[in-house]
């Protein structure tokens, strides 16, 4: 970043304005607290906590946790509050990285949470109008040591009328957060389940007990859910080799969860379990905070004997039946649409990509980042162009052993 200066706006056209122009926010001076240890922020993190989250990304143990099992180095992690009055109103938690020689800051969980936001005092900020909120998150990010802030998977937040996260940088439409919102499992099953649906669930469900016992338990953190986990991340494993991805779920990554399920994690994990004859066909790992329960991976049995029976929709309808008569409110089930999403989820949140350039170079990299981006979803919502991109991919092995 070009020093004593942040950048107003997040195109490669942007100016760079000084560091003073930005550090009024309309009639207020708010105190910026800049930390590279997670424990100095602790107070004002759970202060917002205590007011409920978006995402696990919010929480402080899934943070504090991630930063150890991944060994994020302390000069890469930033930790920025706004204070007003000496109360906080703001915090980014956010880590360094070098992409293609150029300083990024994001969350530090990447896509491994559906959706992740600031954490802030919604009314508050929603009071400040739209000048001031620029003016506080270009405040905020005046001295942060990096090219571009990049957030991902932010959802769009109406508090009183007000956008109060359309004023961080520039931004994109990115994918959409689906959840299940429910007073009971009633509620539940009457608004998302019709005579239909009932009796497909039904058949399926028929069709696995054919083939021996089912059960279904929930784990929490303990030696039998490492146990569960091992089998889960299997499922996954083989589930990603048939589709030729990568796996994300190994390495640091993979500690990471295992570490969650530890007695003195300090994470409310919640793996539900679906078992055929005691073995494992299909997992749900949740974290619960509240009365929201957010479910971050799911696995099923790869075996085509069981497939007929469904494992995995007659895990998440054990799941449905169970947790809303337990006090849970929200399930979020994650961003991107699945069938099991069309079936179960009721709301549906726009999230978005937000962009700040903190230098020219930090500019450049946005303007090209935004427009891959903006072409990625076309192709993910065209059904002709995703078919066709598709097919690219299958034929692509083929092609370049023709090419040799």
């Amino acid at each position: 970043m070009a020093e004593g200066s942040v950048l107003g706006g997040a195109g490669a056209e942007a100016e760079l304005l000084p560091v003073a122009a930005a550090a009024a926010v309309g009639d207020i001076a708010p105190a910026i607290v800049v930390s590279r240890r997670i424990e100095d922020v602790a107070p004002a993190w759970q202060q917002f906590e205590a007011d409920g989250v978006l995402s696990p990304g919010q929480s402080y143990a899934f943070t504090r946790l991630w930063v150890a099992t991944q060994r994020v180095p302390e000069q890469d992690q930033l930790y920025i509050v706004a204070e007003l009055g000496g109360v906080a109103i703001a915090l980014l938690p956010l880590r360094r990285r070098k992409v293609g020689g150029i300083a990024v800051l994001s969350w530090f969980p990447g896509c491994h949470v559906g959706c992740n936001a600031p954490l802030v005092d919604p009314a508050r900020l929603a009071r400040l109008g739209p000048d001031g909120r620029r003016r506080l998150w270009q405040r905020m990010l005046a001295a942060a040591d990096a090219d571009l802030l990049h957030l991902p998977a932010v959802p769009v937040c109406e508090v009183d009328g007000n956008d109060i996260f359309a004023e961080l940088g520039t931004t994109i439409a990115g994918d959409t957060l689906y959840r299940a919102a429910f007073g009971s499992w009633e509620e539940a099953n009457s608004t998302q389940r019709n005579k239909s649906r009932r009796k497909h669930d039904r058949q399926q469900g028929e069709r696995l007990e054919a083939l021996g016992a089912v059960t279904f338990e929930e784990l929490a953190p303990g030696a039998e859910a490492g146990a569960v986990l091992e089998r889960m991340f299997r499922q996954r494993a083989e589930r990603f080799r048939r589709l030729g991805i990568a796996d994300p779920f190994v390495g640091d990554v993979r500690r990471f969860y295992d570490a969650t399920v530890t007695p003195d994690s300090g994470l409310p994990v919640r793996l539900h379990v679906l078992r055929l004859d005691g073995a494992v066909v299909a997992v749900r790992y949740n974290i619960v905070i509240g009365d929201r329960m957010f479910c971050l991976i799911s696995s099923m049995s790869e075996d085509a004997a069981i497939q007929g029976g469904s494992p995995g929709k007659q895990c998440l309808l054990r799941v449905m039946q169970k947790v809303f008569d337990e006090g849970i409110r929200v399930f979020d089930m994650g961003a991107g649409f699945t069938d099991e999403k069309r079936h179960w989820c009721n709301l549906q949140l726009p999230l978005r990509q937000h962009y700040l350039a903190l230098s020219m170079r930090g500019a450049v990299a946005g303007w090209l980042h935004r427009n891959w981006q903006v072409q990625r979803l076309r192709i993910k919502t065209n059904p002709t162009l995703l078919r066709l991109v598709k097919s690219l991919r299958s034929a692509a092995p083929a092609l370049a052993r023709g090419a040799r």
